[in-house]
């Protein structure tokens, strides 16, 4: 099977300006192509590592990737998707984020010996002039075509500020310097971006009578990423001190039955005639299924030494037994009891299972919390800090969170 075969038998693939051509490029390794990242945190999250599996992916096969950092969109912010203005970041954050995301990527994406590039925007959007950008790229873009773009259309009701209605141009405009430094001949994203891409293709052809790509990687990478790649909590990051693996194992460990399958297609590298044996499987089999998909997903991002702890420790939570040591813990001393004992919201606070006595509250009121696998709906239930001896006890919030609470 080819590269591009593989891609759509995974359901990578959304939509393509020429599929010949791109074709004819990914399976010979021909394409120079990009995916741009803005920083708008300090961690990459699982949106992103859906993109960085499919460099990856694109790299083994010979082509080259270029992973752009948005140090100048981050400036401006990306419309797509939102209901609201980003948060504006200062120039110190954004460079930040952007040292931080060099640092994950580097454990997906061989960079040595020109394999790969990481460039950031910030180098020429910088230090553009605004008469030239107009001039030079303004005659380019039709604002009555802009506007329908389906990232403007979602916003114009809420109202949409004219420092997003460029961002457009600028990523356009990435495309087309890309092109000439580094010969970039394609550009992947996720298929809210589609409109963004088509005017980086049409800007390279008009000016300089070139052809260029663009490739839309399946839901999976942007709206579905999006609803995936949220918890209780928020994000889930591929950092672990902001998601620890056991964490990040057991959120692909929980995955929605009807998404599992699909999930190891677009994100594992198993073959897909194992994949494909899967699919008749039920039951209890689709647990087994997704303990296959958290391994594999966590020993991509974390290693094979923290993917075998945390797949070790699953088995405390959903069967008994199971190596209970390597779950996210909490340590209580005697300062934590010094004038009483600490009654359930006060644990689950200090767990980091609910952000407030009144979040622990609605918790437990809502019949999601758990002790040693027994339900908790009385607020008034409390501990002493001899019950957390020895090996302490497990306390859950909902089906996903986590945290074992010990004596210091």
């Amino acid at each position: 099977m080819t590269l591009y075969g593989e891609l759509v038998a995974r359901g990578l693939i959304a939509q393509v300006t020429d599929e010949e051509k791109i074709k004819d490029l990914i399976n010979n390794g021909k394409a120079t192509f990009y995916i741009g990242f803005d920083p708008t945190a300090d961690s990459l999250h699982v949106g992103h590592f859906m993109a960085l599996c499919l460099m990856k992916r694109l790299q083994m096969a010979g082509n080259r990737p270029i992973a752009l950092l948005g140090g100048g969109t981050g400036m401006v912010g990306d419309p797509s998707g939102r209901t609201d203005m980003r948060q504006m970041l200062t120039p110190e954050e954004i460079g930040h984020n952007c040292d931080r995301f060099k640092e994950q990527m580097s454990r997906f994406i061989d960079f040595s010996d020109g394999k790969a590039l990481m460039v950031n925007n910030a180098d020429w959007l910088m230090d553009l002039n605004y008469i030239e950008v107009l001039r030079e790229i303004g005659p380019h873009f039709s604002v009555n075509r802009m506007l329908t773009a389906e990232c403007y259309k979602q916003r114009m009701e809420r109202g949409l500020s004219f420092l997003e209605f460029n961002y457009m141009i600028m990523q356009s405009y990435d495309f087309y310097v890309l092109y000439q430094r580094y010969g970039c001949n394609m550009e992947f994203g996720g298929d809210d971006q589609w409109s963004n891409m088509l005017g980086g293709t049409e800007l390279i052809r008009r000016k300089l009578g070139k052809d260029a790509y663009a490739m839309t990687i399946n839901l999976l990478l942007n709206s579905e990423g999006k609803k995936m790649g949220k918890t209780q909590s928020g994000a889930v990051w591929l950092d672990p001190e902001k998601t620890s693996p056991f964490d990040f194992f057991q959120y692909w460990r929980n995955v929605a039955d009807a998404d599992v399958l699909k999930c190891i297609r677009m994100l594992t590298f198993l073959p897909l005639e194992e994949i494909d044996a899967m699919e008749s499987w039920e039951g209890a089999q689709l647990n087994e299924a997704k303990e296959i998909l958290a391994y594999e997903l966590t020993k991509l991002v974390h290693g094979e030494e923290e993917a075998n702890k945390a797949r070790e420790a699953s088995p405390a939570l959903f069967a008994g037994g199971g190596d209970a040591s390597n779950m996210p813990t909490v340590t209580v001393t005697e300062a934590d009891f010094a004038e009483r004992d600490m009654d359930i919201m006060a644990l689950l606070v200090k767990a980091g299972l609910c952000d407030s006595r009144s979040d622990a509250r609605r918790a437990v009121q809502q019949g999601g919390v758990s002790v040693d696998g027994e339900k908790i709906d009385d607020i008034a239930t409390t501990y002493a800090l001899s019950d957390f001896a020895g090996d302490g006890k497990v306390v859950k919030r909902g089906k996903k969170k986590f945290t074992k609470v010990v004596v210091g």
